[in-house]
């Protein structure tokens, strides 16, 4: 009990962020991380010991999220009047920084699923290669060439008189990660 407790504490932060970014909501982010650990502790048993925990959560959480986009897919979308704040919807941000992050986040939008999947786990949650391999179950070749077309695509989305319409270089510090 204390390892899973040890392995899985420090992996809620970059879970959260991780979720906010596929599902673009705070609380049904928050639902999933939530789904996620309550998952991977009563399976906790099936996991195979010595395997890398991180991996093999952010799996869970990945497959959770497939499942519950699909779900909203069929569902449409729901909207609650009485939920509905008049001025978050009406006001644009007046502040550079959130305009930037529309941006970027509206041209992440714009990339297919596959190819944002890879560049916010490899990116953004700073997994290898063969972590995100392993999470999105896909050879470590497709990894790095969904990734290669991820950041071209980003970066053509953010350059001037693109649809992205931001500034040429300031796309995200992209690194160059390790194989393993």
């Amino acid at each position: 009990m204390d390892d899973m407790v040890t392995l899985l504490e420090p992996l809620i932060p970059p879970l959260r962020r991780y979720a906010r970014a596929l599902m673009r909501d705070r609380a049904a982010a928050d639902d999933l991380v939530q789904d996620c650990l309550e998952l991977a502790i009563s399976r906790w048993h099936q996991r195979r010991e010595g395997s890398d925990a991180r991996s093999w959560t952010f799996a869970i959480l990945h497959n959770l999220a497939i499942s519950r986009m699909r779900q909203s897919k069929r569902r449409g979308v729901h909207v609650p009047l009485d939920d509905l704040q008049q001025d978050a919807v009406a006001q644009a941000p007046d502040q550079d920084q959130g305009l930037r992050q529309y941006d970027v986040m509206k041209a992440l939008d714009a990339l297919p699923e596959e190819q944002k999947n890879v560049l916010l786990l490899v990116s953004v949650e700073d997994l290898s290669y063969a972590e995100a391999a392993r999470v999105l179950d896909i050879p470590i070749g497709t990894v790095m060439s969904r990734l290669a077309r991820a950041r071209e695509r980003l970066r053509h989305i953010m350059e001037p008189g693109a649809q992205g319409g931001g500034e040429a270089g300031q796309v995200l510090p992209f690194r160059q990660r390790r194989m393993t």
